[in-house]
């Protein structure tokens, strides 16, 4: 299981001395040319997070709510906000900023929450690079309570998380994680292989 030391943000709000944590898990289909990395950190109000990604062929056809961005170049954060509570919740996000977004313990358990005031509240902010995109949101605590009431950031607390890319209907479709997943078919939905986030 690997691990990730999540820091306080810092007082510029910048991401360059954020730690960055690479996806270099190339799970189920050969390797794409894909190489992503996310950072985490947090205040008392939120979580910060943001994903990078450099890939040959960038697809970003869906543009409504809760769509299938995973048919997309997608990337993608999990986590679960309490312990010993496997529900988590799943951002998917396309280049589009457009997001898929559940809660539950499984694939099929899962709920696909349709969040009214989603720009507002996550403040997704996509951006495309030479070779790649990148995307930046929060998970405010405010939001989370709505679902775990005593849920908050403190130093020391640990959350389960993992961070994924895909692509399904990219003209080179992939599969990458930060953990392993011990799945002989694709399955991102898996709490049992998530690794650990440390709050500092």
């Amino acid at each position: 299981m690997k691990t990730y030391t999540i820091i306080r943000r810092p007082a510029d709000e910048s991401w360059q001395d954020v730690p960055a944590l690479q996806l270099s898990e190339c799970l189920w289909l050969p390797p794409a040319g894909i190489a992503m990395q996310a950072q985490v950190c947090y205040d008392d109000a939120a979580l910060y997070v943001r994903l990078s990604v450099r890939e040959p062929h960038i697809r970003a056809e869906h543009k409504t709510p809760g769509c299938m961005v995973c048919e997309d170049s997608c990337m993608e954060f999990f986590f679960c906000p309490a312990n010993g509570d496997d529900r988590y919740f799943n951002f998917e996000w396309n280049p589009n900023g457009q997001l898929y977004l559940g809660f539950g313990p499984n694939r099929y358990d899962s709920v696909r929450l349709l969040v009214q005031d989603e720009q507002a509240l996550f403040d997704p902010q996509p951006a495309r690079f030479d070779g790649g995109w990148e995307l930046t949101f929060r998970v405010p605590v405010s939001f989370v309570r709505r679902f775990v009431p005593d849920f908050a950031l403190t130093p020391g607390k640990t959350l389960r998380a993992n961070c994924f890319k895909c692509g399904e209907l990219t003209p080179q479709p992939h599969y990458y994680s930060w953990n392993p997943v011990a799945s002989e078919t694709p399955d991102f939905h898996r709490p049992c292989d998530f690794g650990q986030m440390i709050l500092q």
